[in-house]
């Protein structure tokens, strides 16, 4: 596959947060596949195979179009999800103080989202489905709507009741 320049610097500063948390923590985070096949609006994702090496899928076009922040936030964010869940367990909060801590390891801002213009990224579009609740309307996207379908159930955040389809 050809990786670009830029990736190669993305790749090398994961390989390298990875080997600051194996220095600072003494215990080694082990081997991360490190993927630039994000599309959409996230800039990065970790992702946890059961029983598999852990991936970082980057998003290039938003690496390309925002090299230095990448680098800088969405590149340590992405890492210290893997280093918190193999140091603190599966059972931690994503962006819990476990993650915080190993952000400010990074020393990078602990924010859980960017401001990237991803008005150049493509985009699932994806079906909306109208619910109401006791306060209020919603709609859930497809995803949502197909697991109340499997059995789920979703709550307002205000009344705490269960969302129901109109």
């Amino acid at each position: 596959m050809f990786e670009t320049a830029l990736q190669q610097e993305a790749e090398q500063r994961t390989r390298q947060l990875l080997t600051d948390a194996r220095h600072h923590f003494g215990r080694d985070p082990g081997r991360v596949l490190v993927k630039f096949n994000l599309t959409g609006r996230a800039a990065g994702m970790a992702m946890f195979p059961h029983r598999a090496i852990p991936i970082i899928r980057y998003n290039a076009l938003l690496l390309a179009e925002n090299r230095d922040d990448f680098l800088n936030r969405t590149v340590p964010h992405e890492v210290a999800h893997v280093v918190a869940r193999v140091l603190f367990g599966k059972r931690i909060r994503p962006h819990g103080p476990e993650w915080r801590q190993v952000m400010a390891l990074f020393g990078a801002d602990p924010s859980r989202c960017h401001d990237y213009d991803v008005s150049r990224s493509s985009r699932r579009r994806m079906k909306r489905f109208d619910y109401r609740c006791d306060c209020r309307s919603h709609q859930l996207t497809s995803i949502r709507h197909n697991r109340v379908l499997q059995g789920q159930t979703y709550l307002c955040l205000s009344c705490k009741q269960p969302l129901v389809p109109c």
